[in-house]
């Protein structure tokens, strides 16, 4: 008898085929029955009224650290997803000398904006490789599905201690780098993951060791991929990284490429179809290149404690380098420092970057005066009524309530336009909401929620079962995570049920669900009625997550 039957629900199945109105069962994880009628099973699931779907499979996650505390990876699970993959942009845990634990927390708080206090009181450091860390988190058990990146700059701090930040490899290093990518590979590591973004940096504003990789660095790895004949090649892609240097690692690895951030930029609004068409060329040549994109508009909330969207500039580096407040307010003061970066924004911005997007930058709440209504009128326009620059006036407000104050602005995918078309482009793999960092600035765990919401329900830019294609199969392939993605006969039963005429998110506020009780921005979901990990529900009818069971598996072999 089939463990679990979901009845008379609208499957949407993954391939992209229409929707057909029927049952669908499960035995021991797996699907055993597909758009037949009156099954039977020990559990009997109404879904009439309701779209049953492949569970997402999210591949641009920073849950690393949180899986050590946390095997729910919250709130994913909520948001319909039932697979993520960690170790995007090269940052992790393992491998890691004891050593280099605390630096390597502290540099998981400045890169991927994750509460120190929370990391200290969380992360749990009873591994040190890479295959130990896979080992820990099978152990503990995980809801979710989990596949990870080896991390390149992990594995460039156990190769070099400090000196990663600071210095090229020699070629013994290089070896001693590749060598330990394979070691990765053979214990599971889904590829690697690395990245040249000129926003990655660490403890200190110090950029991330990936960042001083010289080229013959990079074609090690690509080399060593090539050689085991398996695992993707993550990379977040800096302006000084080439187009055609993607395409030769491409072409040296044989293996699968994922770059990001596949943004639509203001500043620079072609250049990112201009990439797009780059990598679709190089598939006519056999390179298999994807782009990562995402539905959601780039805001972000900051202070000038932590003023990501402008660490990118060079000129901020001896903001980024204070370690206290007073020595930040003395920075911001200095008229010497406010000239460096009103010089640099007024040349053509790298991609990406901060682009004097004033216009969009708001207060959202006054340290000082928290009973009071912010102002609505941008940077820009306060600039413009006190005749200031627009960074005078920002960093004068800042200043004024002793670096207190939250400012919001937009920065990419403001065009929804052209974000369709970003989504819908063959060489787009739909990603990048980076679930389980940045955690007091946005919580883009519900990317898959998003689109169905905006891009399928309100706008009408994709069908359904376009839109659940490159949320489940497309991204799974793409991936080699075999056996999910789909429902069909033999396929793994991850599933999720929902109302399509109400799914998504609701409006972002404050949980403090982190360990030692700190908080982090959510964004509810909406329309959910429930989630199935390897044939078990682990989100109720009622949107609520349980964590007493964990069916999800580490994922540790991957179709070539």
């Amino acid at each position: 008898m089939n463990d679990l039957v979901i009845r008379d629900a609208l499957i949407v199945d993954g391939s992209g085929d229409e929707p057909v109105t029927g049952d669908v069962a499960v035995r021991d994880g797996v699907i055993t029955a597909v758009g037949e009628q009156g099954l039977t099973g020990k559990q009997l699931i109404d879904g009439s009224g309701l779209v049953l779907a492949p569970g997402i499979v999210d591949i641009h996650t920073h849950y690393d650290a949180q899986l050590t505390w946390d095997a729910s990876a919250n709130p994913s699970p909520q948001m319909g997803v039932t697979t993520v993959v960690v170790g995007n942009c090269g940052f992790g845990l393992a491998p890691c000398h004891p050593d280099h634990r605390d630096l390597t927390l502290k540099n998981l708080t400045k890169v991927e904006g994750m509460p120190l206090e929370a990391l200290l009181h969380g992360v749990h450091w009873n591994f040190e490789t890479f295959g130990e860390y896979l080992d820990v988190l099978t152990a503990r058990g995980v809801v979710p599905n989990v596949a990870a990146f080896a991390n390149h700059s992990c594995i460039r701090t156990y190769v070099m201690g400090t000196d990663a930040a600071k210095r090229p490899a020699t070629p013994g290093e290089i070896k001693a780098i590749g060598d330990l990518l394979r070691e990765a590979l053979e214990s599971g590591a889904i590829g690697l993951g690395t990245s040249t973004l000129e926003s990655h940096n660490g403890e200190g504003g110090i950029p991330m060791p990936s960042r001083f990789a010289c080229d013959d660095e990079f074609r090690e790895l690509a080399r060593v991929l090539g050689e085991a004949g398996r695992g993707i090649f993550q990379i977040t892609k800096g302006a000084a990284t080439s187009i055609q240097f993607i395409e030769e690692l491409a072409e040296l690895s044989g293996r699968p490429v994922q770059v990001c951030p596949m943004l639509q930029d203001p500043g620079h609004p072609t250049d990112v179809f201009d990439c797009m068409e780059a990598y679709a060329g190089a598939a006519s040549c056999g390179q298999e290149i994807y782009g990562q994109v995402t539905p959601f508009p780039e805001i972000m909330d900051f202070n000038l404690r932590e003023p990501y969207p402008l660490e990118s500039l060079s000129s901020w580096q001896t903001a980024m380098a204070a370690s206290c407040d007073e020595d930040k307010m003395a920075v911001f003061r200095d008229p010497s420092f406010r000239s460096r970066v009103k010089s640099e924004l007024e040349t053509a911005g790298a991609p990406f970057r901060f682009s004097n997007q004033w216009n969009t930058m708001t207060i959202k709440s006054k340290g000082a005066c928290e009973d009071q209504v912010p102002d609505e009128r941008s940077i820009a326009e306060m600039a413009k009524a006190q005749d200031k620059h627009p960074l005078d006036c920002m960093l004068d407000i800042a200043l004024s309530e002793c670096l207190e104050t939250e400012f919001t602005v937009g920065m990419f995918n403001a065009e929804e336009d052209a974000v369709t078309q970003l989504l819908t482009h063959e060489r787009a793999c739909i990603g990048l909401g980076d679930a389980g960092a940045h955690l007091t600035f946005f919580c883009q765990a519900g990317t898959g929620l998003y689109l169905l919401q905006r891009f399928v329900r309100e706008r009408g830019d994709l069908t359904l079962q376009d839109a659940i294609y490159r949320l489940t199969r497309q991204p799974a392939e793409a991936m080699r995570i075999g056996g999910r993605g789909q429902i069909r006969v033999g396929g793994c039963a991850d599933l999720l049920l929902f109302d399509a005429d109400v799914v998504g998110i609701g409006e972002r506020c404050m949980v403090d669900d982190l360990p030692g009780g700190l908080e982090r921005v959510h964004t509810p979901p909406l329309g959910v009625h429930g989630v199935w990990v390897n044939g078990q529900r682990v989100v109720d009818a009622s949107g609520s997550l349980s964590e007493d069971i964990q069916p999800g598996s580490v994922l540790r072999q991957f179709p070539t």
